[in-house]
């Protein structure tokens, strides 16, 4: 009778992730519609912080009339990888400009992403492919959004928030 009760149990835990990974499945690949960018900071100190966020307004500036043009995921990776130096180079002056003596690098690539909510849209969890700003060791915490489409590119501030799956897990539950 044990085993029979153990067995049932074992079953119900199998179901129960299945259910749960088929309501929540993430993105695998970054076969998706979006191009995001990432500007990570030198470090976490205050004076690093602050640095990348002035780097930060500056590329958007720079970068808001080329993703204005883009009309699709390909263009937008297209366009961005064609001026990789050119981004580089804004951040390089702004840190410059700043006192700071390291460099900037710039690249494109796939990378995973938590889940984040922009005002109604929500990106699940997932390998997406983003503009990557490292600022001199890029090991401190980091500022993300969305080149394409232009989210973050539109009003200049992203309504950004973190999303719970435990969260979402009670709240669909209690329906």
């Amino acid at each position: 009778m044990k085993k029979f009760i153990a067995v049932i149990l074992v079953a119900a835990a199998v179901i129960g992730a299945v259910i749960f990974a088929s309501n929540y499945k993430t993105e695998s690949t970054a076969d998706n519609d979006y191009l995001r960018i990432h500007v990570r900071a030198n470090s976490n100190s205050d004076i690093d912080q602050n640095i990348k966020y002035k780097v930060k307004d500056e590329v958007v500036k720079y970068i808001t009339p080329y993703a204005a043009q883009c009309t699709d995921k390909a263009a937008a990776m297209e366009v961005i990888g064609g001026i990789l130096s050119d981004i580089e180079k804004v951040c390089d002056r702004v840190l410059r400009e700043n006192g700071f003596s390291y460099k900037s690098k710039a690249g494109v690539r796939a990378e995973e992403f938590p889940t984040r909510v922009y005002g109604e849209l929500t990106l699940e969890n997932g390998l997406y492919d983003a503009l990557i700003i490292e600022l001199g060791s890029g090991e401190g915490d980091n500022w993300w959004c969305v080149i394409y489409p232009p989210l973050c590119f539109t009003s200049g501030t992203a309504d950004v928030k973190y999303r719970s799956a435990i969260y979402d897990i009670i709240h669909k539950f209690f329906k």
